[in-house]
C-alpha cells in the first residue's frame, strides 16, 4: 500500500489521494480578472493528470488586491460565473477544486514576472495605488510606498474576502484557501517587519494577528460548515528569530483553528528582503510537522517536494497530510502516474483517465 496514494477526507470532501496543486499564479488574465482558454486548458490539465486536490491561483478579491494586471478576481459575478467551467472540468477528471483568495497589499501593482517582476511606474495607466497596514515599502524590486490603512478600509477589505469566498462558494469550489503568507495584506499585518501600527491592528503578535482572526471569521459565517477553510500562512521570516517566531504563529494558528480554520499550508513570510532562507529539499517539513502537532490543525507544505519516494515518505511517516506541489506539476502534469510507477503500484496507469490507461497497460508499460 502508498500512502501518498491513500485517500484523504476532512469534513465532506475527499481526496482520491495526497497530492495536491499548489495554487501558482498564471498571470495570464487580460486585464479583467476573467478566465480565459489558458486556464481552462491548464487547470483541467492538472486535474485529469490524477493530482487529488487542484487549487487554482490566487484570486484577487478586489482590483486594488491584485498582485499584477494579468491576475484572476473574484470581486464580480461574471468572473465568479466565468470559473464555473473550470470547477466542472475539475471534478469530471476526479479532483477536487479548490482556489485561493487573497489581497496583494503592498506587493500590488507589480508587473508580470516575466515583465520586470517590480512595480509598474507610478505614472502608467496600468498602475494603482498599494495599501498595507502602515507605510512601510517592502524594498528592492518593490519601492513603492503603500497607503497605509484605515479602520473603514479594513472593513471594506474584509467584506471583499467574504464577497468573494461567497463567489467561490457559488461557483461550486469544495475547497477554499485564505492567502495569508508571502507578504500579501494578511501577512504584512502579522509581520512587524511591514506592520507599525499604534491601534488595536499592530504592536503585540495579539493585535497583529486581529485582521487574520477577523477576516477568518468573516468568511467562516458564509463558507459551508461541512466544505474544508484552509490557509496558507507563512510561519517563518528567516530573519534570524526563528523561535521566536514559530513559537507566535502557532499561538495565532490555535486561535484560528478554535475560530474555524480546518487545515494549514505551512509557508515562508516574505515580508522582508533581508530573509535568509534555508532552500534545501523539503527544508519545510518538519517545521510542518511541529506546527501540525502543537496546534492539532492538519496540514501541508510545498517548498522543494519533488521526487515520488520523499513525498511517500512525508506522508508515511505522520509528517504531513497532504504534499502540495507546484513546480513538479507544471514539468509534467501526469507527475501522479510517473509517482505511482516509481513507487510500484500494480495499477499506476489508472492514476490517469481510461483513453490513457487503456494504453498504457496493456501494453506494460505501467
Amino acid at each position: 500500500m502508498s500512502a501518498l496514494f491513500s485517500s484523504y477526507t476532512l469534513k465532506s470532501v475527499t481526496l482520491r489521494n495526497r497530492i495536491a496543486v499548489s495554487p501558482m499564479c498564471q498571470y495570464m488574465a487580460e486585464g479583467d480578472g476573467l478566465v480565459n482558454d489558458w486556464h481552462r486548458v491548464h487547470y483541467e490539465g492538472l486535474a485529469r493528470g490524477g493530482a487529488g486536490l487542484v487549487v487554482v491561483e490566487a484570486t484577487g478579491v478586489s482590483p486594488e488586491g491584485r498582485i499584477t494586471p494579468g491576475d484572476l478576481g473574484l470581486w464580480t459575478d461574471a468572473q465568479g460565473a466565468a470559473l464555473r467551467p473550470i470547477v466542472a472540468a475539475i471534478k469530471r477528471w476526479g479532483a477536487v477544486p479548490g482556489i485561493q483568495i487573497g489581497h496583494a497589499g503592498r506587493k500590488a501593482s507589480a508587473n508580470r514576472p516575466w515583465e520586470g517582476d517590480d512595480h509598474i511606474p507610478e505614472d502608467d495607466p496600468r498602475a494603482w495605488q498599494p495599501i498595507a497596514p502602515s507605510a512601510l515599502a517592502f524594498g528592492g524590486g518593490l519601492p513603492r510606498v503603500p497607503r497605509a490603512m484605515t479602520e473603514a478600509d479594513i472593513a471594506r477589505v474584509q467584506a471583499d474576502f467574504v464577497a468573494a469566498a461567497t463567489r467561490a462558494r457559488d461557483a461550486g469550489f469544495e475547497w477554499l484557501v485564505l492567502h495569508f503568507a508571502h507578504g500579501y495584506l494578511a501577512q504584512s499585518f502579522w509581520s512587524d517587519h511591514s506592520n507599525q501600527r499604534a491601534d488595536g491592528y499592530g504592536g503585540s503578535a495579539e493585535a497583529r494577528g486581529r485582521f487574520l482572526r477577523e477576516t477568518l471569521a468573516a468568511v467562516r459565517a458564509v463558507w459551508p460548515q461541512d466544505k474544508p477553510l484552509t490557509a496558507r500562512f507563512g510561519v517563518l521570516e528567516f530573519d534570524g528569530r526563528d523561535e521566536a517566531q514559530l513559537a507566535e504563529s502557532i499561538a495565532l494558528l490555535g486561535a484560528l483553528k478554535a475560530g474555524g480554520l480546518d487545515f494549514i499550508d505551512v509557508s515562508i513570510g516574505f515580508s522582508t528582503p533581508q530573509a535568509t532562507i534555508p532552500w534545501g529539499a523539503h527544508f519545510l517539513a518538519d517545521i510542518a510537522a511541529r506546527v501540525r502537532r502543537e496546534t492539532g490543525l492538519p496540514g501541508a507544505t510545498s517548498w522543494y517536494i519533488s521526487g515520488a519516494e520523499e513525498a511517500e515518505q512525508l506522508i508515511a511517516e505522520d509528517r504531513l497530510d497532504l504534499v502540495m506541489l507546484g513546480r513538479p506539476l507544471l514539468a509534467d502534469p501526469h507527475w501522479p502516474y510517473a509517482a505511482a510507477r516509481t513507487l510500484g503500484l500494480e495499477e499506476a496507469a489508472w492514476t490517469l483517465p481510461a483513453p490513457y490507461a487503456h494504453w498504457l497497460a496493456r501494453y506494460r508499460t505501467a
